[in-house]
């Protein structure tokens, strides 16, 4: 576990998880990458409890998606099966477990107030937090992605399961795009992963 662990986050939290790991029935496991998501939670059927993460997530990424799914398994324990995945109880654990890693000797000094701000109301998925989600992607290794509120009006870009999207204009929160083929609006949240495509692709 602990060899696991120096290789997925940052050296100065690796004590403070084993800490909360420690006398648990964990199976911690990495899988390749899951473009719904960085990582789960799930009870086994022999009592057991197993968390996954995702291999491509950088260090910091990583850490926050493993104490989230610490998280739901410490609200399970406390609070049992029939809560809110992502309700009241999953948010104080997630709080609660989160602050003592919210230091400058484990994350960029930088990314601080920015977390601060997250986990005031921590959400079923970082990732709907633009600012911090852009703040989390510099360290991760060089790909061709490009966020939905980077790409220019009107440009062409193709999603993860090869469906084609023209960008169009910003509601609220959301933008409108116009899927190529079938001429449905469907709408992005700012900052999903999409690659930018020329029209000679399509």
């Amino acid at each position: 576990m602990q060899q696991l662990l120096k290789t997925n986050i940052p050296d100065n939290a690796i004590e403070g998880v084993l800490r909360l790991l420690q006398n648990e029935a964990i199976i911690l496991q990495i899988k390749k990458e899951r473009k719904t998501r960085h990582g789960d939670y799930r009870r086994l059927a022999n009592g057991n409890h197993q968390i996954t993460i995702n291999a491509n997530l950088n260090q910091y990424r990583f850490l926050i998606t493993l104490i989230h799914e610490i998280a739901h398994f410490k609200a399970y324990k406390t609070y049992g099966r029939f809560i809110k995945p992502h309700g009241t109880e999953w948010k104080q654990s997630f709080q609660r477990l989160m602050l003592p890693f919210l230091n400058p000797t484990i994350f960029p000094k930088h990314l601080l107030p920015l977390l601060a701000n997250h986990f005031k109301n921590p959400k079923a998925s970082s990732d709907t937090d633009t600012k911090l989600a852009l703040a989390l992607k510099q360290f991760d290794a060089p790909n061709d992605k490009t966020y939905i509120f980077e790409v220019p009006l009107g440009s062409i870009f193709k999603m993860y399961n090869g469906r084609v999207f023209k960008k169009g204009v910003k509601r609220i929160k959301r933008y409108e795009c116009l899927e190529l083929k079938s001429g449905q609006v469907y709408l992005f949240n700012p900052n999903a992963e999409v690659e930018i495509i020329s029209s000679k692709e399509i």
